[in-house]
């Protein structure tokens, strides 16, 4: 099933599945590299019921070669391309790439893709602007400086004119999209002293990917809450350095300590700061007023990671402290949506000049 003219409707025949797909002169192909991580089977559940995207291509390193129904096989009801690797898929086809790939694979890849394809990276290969920086937290030469420039920072809600007129998009880490869409309206707004600023995270497990660690092991992480990278060494730290420091127009430093939790998905991020609550609640309310996925609670209510499980949805609460003047603020997203692969779609929307919310306006799971 390929190109765009005309009206073709696919039924499959391979039984037990069920996949009819309309392609028209409005049909987008996709192709997503690294699809047999956790986050390339989330962005196919998502592109699935995608109006206007297709998925043309799925490429995987040591899968490749099977199904992908033999790879996930919650998603064996849909007709899906095949694991191949990189190297195998004609580009010249392809509208769109989402790179779901390890540190340091999308830098020397994106140079070799034609120009006429737009790129979102899911990594870490292109959100710091500055190489220097992206050696210090990722311990890797930048391998494409002169491709950097070109990339835009992808925190949809607040990058969304420059991510529609981009090649290239730079996904955020699921980490620092959940404090950044708690802080970004607060600092340079007077309200929070944005020198005292502490932040404690609970990361589910997803977040570390899918490939086989012993210390994710069920019986390593059941029942069991700890800290990992702490004292300033989480990678993320570059990101709200990069960030806060633009808005603040000064150097900004928070304390963040993040902690892996026995959940799958899910990220929850409790921000402690110095400030009215009442006013920190009305500037969130205000910054967030029209945006489609970001929900500020009433004020004294907070979130729970399963409210948003499933979904691009994120949501955040404020409520005050016994100490007057102090505020906590907790947003909550799915890391593997929100926090990456649906954040990737809402940004390939605007690049591709779709409706934002297209393919994403899934409710979230409950229970």
């Amino acid at each position: 099933m390929t190109g765009r003219g005309g009206l073709l409707r696919c039924r499959s025949r391979k039984a037990g599945t069920i996949a009819i797909h309309v392609v028209t002169d409005m049909t987008l192909n996709a192709a997503i590299l690294g699809a047999s991580g956790y986050t390339g089977a989330e962005l196919v559940r998502l592109l699935a019921t995608h109006p206007q995207i297709r998925i043309a291509a799925l490429s995987a390193d040591r899968k490749a070669g099977q199904g992908y129904d033999a790879v996930f096989p919650h998603l064996r009801h849909l007709q899906l391309p095949a694991l191949v690797r990189m190297e195998e898929i004609d580009f010249s086809g392809i509208d769109l790439v989402f790179c779901a790939l390890p540190h340091g694979l999308s830098q020397p890849l994106v140079g070799q893709l034609p120009e006429s394809v737009k790129v979102v990276d899911l990594g870490a290969d292109f959100r710091l602007r500055d190489p220097a920086e992206y050696r210090k937290w990722y311990g890797l030469d930048h391998a494409a400086p002169d491709i950097q420039p070109q990339a835009v920072y992808g925190l949809t809600e607040f990058y969304r004119d420059q991510i529609r007129d981009a090649r290239l998009v730079a996904g955020t880490g699921c980490n620092a999209a959940t404090v950044q869409f708690a802080l970004r309206p607060l600092i340079g707004s007077g309200l929070i002293d944005i020198d005292d600023i502490i932040c404690d995270l609970k990361n589910g497990v997803s977040g570390a990917g899918r490939s086989l660690k012993e210390n994710m092991l069920f019986a390593e992480r059941s029942g069991d809450v700890a800290g990992y990278s702490q004292g300033g060494k989480h990678r993320h730290l570059g990101e709200f350095d990069q960030e806060f420091s633009a808005i603040a127009g000064r150097p900004v430093h928070i304390q963040f300590t993040p902690h892996l939790v026995p959940v799958n998905r899910g990220i929850l991020a409790s921000c402690y700061l110095k400030g009215e609550a009442e006013a920190v609640h009305a500037a969130l309310q205000a910054a967030y007023a029209d945006e489609p996925f970001i929900v500020v609670l009433p004020f004294g209510q907070l979130p729970a990671m399963a409210h948003v499980q499933g979904s691009n949805f994120c949501h955040i609460g404020v409520t005050g402290d016994r100490i007057s003047g102090r505020a906590l603020v907790v947003s909550t997203l799915d890391n593997l949506c929100k926090g990456s692969s649906g954040q990737a779609l809402q940004n390939a929307n605007l690049m591709l000049g779709l409706e934002e919310t297209a393919g994403l306006m899934l409710a979230p799971l409950f229970p």
